[in-house]
């Protein structure tokens, strides 16, 4: 039992607060919004796509091919289930990593009907093989089909109906540029507004019948990162301390004393986060410090800090990244109730040694 709790806390994927997917997140369709005046925050982006939306209808075609960007847990998905709501049409699912062969695609597009949506998430992990398909089955809504080998091989092109590409990635710079370029809008979508956050947990409170105060939302929606799938992670846990612990009401003593015991502080940072930054501070007199050492200090996988930790450190302003290394800011430093040092001298190399 103590080797699972030690997996547990050192697992990246474990934490409580981590954006991306988890076995135990159920895909609760009541929490998902059907269409654009339901969906909260991200203003500019619902806005763009209400016209895209009824530019569309106006003509009788169907949307133009629409790629999604940013961290994990933001609603790439949901905006694509949202824009087939209000196109009226089918939408059919798959991921990059599903689609390993060119018959696999082929399958896929040949079974799509006129006007509907192919959502494919991560959609940086395609193939080149499969990118190469994909590319005339965008453009020309065509597919280039080789039949037999050799000299008795010749090409067949099947006509598609029209449809609709929506792709989602949390690594835009892995989208190969003819696959971008084939995109017809582009969209970033970007850590959502404390007010925002705030409604989304009210909203997903009222949907499970959980009576929860206006200073419950409050604590819930301050340590949920900016980012809705956590929230919702986090209105769960509440939800259930309430209901085992107290009168099954979230309030703000309850919703501290349930995120507390789940080790998220005020600002939504977690274990793993206070290891980082009291390493940088304690261990190396606040830095700058290499982040070899510190993945070293920690025993975690550098990738694992710079993709995971250090992007929601940074955007609190609590971590630089410095040619020289990691530097823990005064920020940092207040937060863990640490006093910050007069100056921070920078780490000695072979021009200040």
């Amino acid at each position: 039992m103590i080797k699972g709790i030690i997996h547990a806390i050192s697992d990246p994927q474990e934490r409580v607060i981590h954006p991306d997917k988890k076995p135990g997140d159920r895909v609760d369709l009541t929490l998902r919004p059907k269409l654009l005046q339901e969906v909260i925050g991200q203003e500019q982006i619902k806005e763009n796509l209400s016209i895209l939306v009824q530019a569309a209808q106006q003509r009788g075609e169907s949307l133009d091919h629409v790629l999604f960007y940013g961290p994990p847990g933001l609603g790439k998905t949901t905006l694509a289930h949202v824009l087939a709501n209000e196109m009226g049409v089918n939408i059919k699912i798959t991921a990059g990593p599903a689609v390993e062969r060119t018959g696999d695609l082929v399958s896929v597009l040949t079974n799509l009907h006129a006007g509907d949506v192919l959502f494919i998430d991560e959609i940086h992990r395609l193939g080149r093989a499969v990118e190469e398909i994909l590319y005339p089955a965008m453009e020309d809504f065509a597919l280039d089909i080789i039949i037999g080998k050799g000299p008795s091989a010749r090409s067949i092109r099947l006509k598609l109906p029209r449809f609709t590409v929506i792709g989602a990635t949390t690594r835009l710079a892995l989208v190969t540029a003819p696959l971008r370029a084939r995109f017809g809008a582009v969209y970033r979508l970007n850590y959502y507004e404390p007010h925002s956050m705030e409604e989304i947990v009210r909203r997903a409170a009222r949907l499970l019948g959980v009576e929860a105060d206006n200073d419950g939302i409050k604590v819930i929606a301050g340590r949920a990162r900016g980012t809705p799938r956590v929230a919702l992670r986090l209105m769960r846990r509440a939800r259930d301390f309430a209901e085992v612990r107290a009168d099954g009401e979230i309030n703000r003593t309850v919703a501290e004393d349930a995120l507390n015991l789940l080790n998220v502080d005020a600002l939504g940072l977690d274990d793993m986060d206070r290891r980082v930054l009291e390493t940088i501070i304690k261990k190396y007199n606040g830095g700058p410090v290499g982040l070899s050492t510190i993945s070293a200090s920690i025993s975690e996988e550098p990738d694992t800090i710079m993709d995971v930790v250090e992007p929601y450190l940074m955007q609190l302003g609590f971590l630089e990244r410095t040619q020289q290394g990691r530097l823990a800011t005064r920020l940092a430093y207040q937060h863990l109730g640490l006093t910050p040092p007069e100056k921070q001298s920078p780490q000695p190399n072979l021009f200040n040694s």
